[in-house]
C-alpha cells in the first residue's frame, strides 16, 4: 500500500452519499466546525453505506477536534485514517487511534526535523510507526508548493535505504498531501473549469515529489488522474 498511489476523494459529509461511487481509492470526509454535532448524528447513518476504505477529518478547529475525532472513532466499524493531528492535539488523538487501531495523519509545518519529532513523539504514546502517514503541509501554488515538494523529497530520501545508508525508521512513512486544498483557496478556482485545471496540477506536482496518498475535492479529477497514472 506505501507504494502504490492511492486517490482520497474529500468531500462534506452533505456530498459523500451522491458520490459514493466515483472510482477513488479512498472516501474522505471532512466535518463543519459550525454544525460538527448534527454531522456526527448524519455520519453514523451514513457509514453503513461506505464500501470503501474511509479517511476522517476533523474541522480543523484543535480544540473541536480534540472532542469530535474520538466520538468519531468511536462509531466507526473498520480502521480508517484519522488526521489532522499535530502539535496541539496529538495527546488526546493518539490514545483514540491506537484503540481503534486507526491510521493518523501527522501534521508538521514544511520542516523535515519537526516531522521526525512528532513521529518519534506519537510513537513513544505506544502508536505504531506503520500507523502513521507524514504530512508535510505544502501550500498548492508557487513559493510553498516548490519548498514543499523539496522537503517531501528529503523526507523520502531519509526514510529510503541504500547500499550507503539506513532508513530513518522515523521518516519511513507514507506522505500524504493535501495541496489540492490550497488551490481550492485561490481567486482563479472560483471558476469551475479553472479549478480543474489547477487541483490537476498541484496533484501531479505531489505525485512527482513521491506522495503515496494524494487528497482531491473535485470528483472529475479523481477520474482524470486514474485515466494518466
Amino acid at each position: 500500500m506505501k507504494d502504490k498511489v492511492k486517490y482520497i476523494l474529500q468531500l462534506p459529509i452533505c456530498e459523500l452519499e451522491k458520490n459514493l461511487n466515483t472510482d477513488c481509492d479512498i472516501s474522505g470526509i471532512k466535518f463543519c466546525e459550525e454544525d460538527w454535532k448534527n454531522e456526527l448524528e448524519t455520519f453514523k447513518n451514513l457509514l453503513p453505506k461506505i464500501k470503501k476504505p474511509l479517511m476522517i477529518r476533523g474541522c480543523g478547529n484543535d480544540s473541536i477536534d480534540a472532542e469530535l475525532l474520538p466520538e468519531v472513532m468511536k462509531i466507526l466499524d473498520r480502521e480508517c485514517i484519522i488526521g489532522i493531528v499535530n502539535e496541539n492535539n496529538y495527546k488526546s488523538l493518539v490514545p483514540a487511534a491506537i484503540k481503534g487501531g486507526h491510521k493518523l495523519i501527522i501534521r508538521t509545518p514544511i520542516d523535515i526535523n519537526l516531522a521526525k519529532e512528532m513521529n518519534i513523539l506519537t510513537s513513544d504514546m505506544g502508536l505504531g510507526l506503520d500507523k502513521i502517514l507524514i504530512d508535510a503541509d505544502i501550500g498548492g501554488l508557487g513559493y510553498g508548493f516548490e519548498y514543499g515538494y523539496s522537503i517531501m523529497e528529503k523526507i523520502k530520501l531519509e526514510g529510503s535505504s541504500n547500499e550507503n545508508k539506513k532508513a530513518d525508521k522515523y521518516l519511513d512513512m507514507p506522505l500524504i498531501s493535501f495541496a489540492t486544498e490550497e488551490t481550492a483557496k485561490t481567486k482563479e478556482a472560483k471558476d469551475e473549469n479553472l479549478a480543474l485545471y489547477l487541483e490537476i496540477a498541484a496533484v501531479a506536482g505531489v505525485l512527482a515529489a513521491g506522495a503515496n496518498y494524494i487528497v482531491l475535492t473535485i470528483p472529475q479529477a479523481v477520474s482524470v488522474m486514474k485515466g494518466l497514472v
